[in-house]
This record gives structure tokens, sequence and C-alpha cells, in this order.
């Protein structure tokens, strides 16, 4: 069988005037947020901050031992303050040498590591808020000023992992 093909027509390059009229698109440097920048460090410090509260704030309430749940939001909230202050140290250290963090790795293995803290965090404050909301249905288990600092601990723990 002799199936027609179309014909293809060569294409002419642009001409130097049109080319300085329409001039090749940029690549995007900075992005608001991104590891490396004055916003990556902003963004870092105040993840590193909020969770180090959290942990400040279920740390000062005596009895939070007793429930393996706050035990699993305190060390949540250490993973990801750790993890949080060694990225701030490394955005500060690209800052002050002028090195931007573009690499795909460094960005690949930033974003599974992003991923990993979050995602302990949220799974952490969820749980408590749950014992807490059944801690606080039983009022002889849970005083008011132990549930109150529990609350307020799971909605820094929430912040900090958004």
């Amino acid at each position: 069988m002799f199936v027609s093909r179309p014909a293809v027509q060569p294409v002419e390059a642009p001409s130097p005037a049109n080319a300085a009229e329409n001039p090749p698109r940029l690549r995007m440097k900075d992005i608001q947020g991104m590891p490396g920048t004055a916003g990556g460090l902003a963004l870092r410090l105040s993840q590193f901050v909020f969770a180090v509260a959290a942990l400040g704030v279920m740390e000062s309430t005596n009895n939070f031992g007793f429930v393996t749940v706050f035990c699993y939001l305190i060390a949540a909230a250490i993973t990801q303050s750790l993890w949080s202050i060694s990225l701030a140290f490394l955005d500060i250290y690209a800052l002050l040498v002028k090195r931007c963090l573009r690499n795909p790795r460094a960005l690949c293995i930033f974003t599974i590591g992003d991923g990993i803290t979050s995602t302990l965090t949220f799974s952490a404050a969820c749980a408590s808020a749950g014992i807490t909301i059944l801690l606080r249905g039983n009022g002889s288990i849970c005083s008011h000023e132990h549930c109150t600092s529990f609350e307020s601990a799971i909605a820094i723990a929430f912040i900090s992992c958004i």
C-alpha cells in the first residue's frame, strides 16, 4: 500500500530584528521560600520556633507522660525542630557565601525530609488532639489547666507542620 505523506516545509530562522523585539524566555531565579533565600530562612526559623514552642508547652505540664501519644508529639516536635534548624543553618551558609541551593539532588532531599517531618508532626498532632478530646470528655482524668496546655501545644504543632 502506498500512503501519501505530507510534505515538510523548511522553517525559516527569525531575523535578528525580530529577535530583538522578542527576547528569549528567562527562568525564574528566586522563588519565595526556596532554600538558600531570605524567605526560605524565615520559613525555616518560624518552623523551628513553633516546633520548640510546642515542645516547651507540652514539657511544661508535669503529667504528659501518662499518654503515649503525647510522648509521640514530643518526639515529632524534636525531630521537626532538629530538621528545621539544620536547614536554617544551611540557608544561612548559602546566604553568607552567596551560593544557590538549586541542585536537584539537594532539593529532592529537602523535599523528602520536609515530607517525612511534616507527616510525623501532623500525625502526632492529630492523635494528640483526639486523645485530648477524649480526656476532656472525662473530667476526672484531665484537669482544665493540663487540657488547656495540651490543646495549645497541639495547635502550635499544627502550625509548625503547616
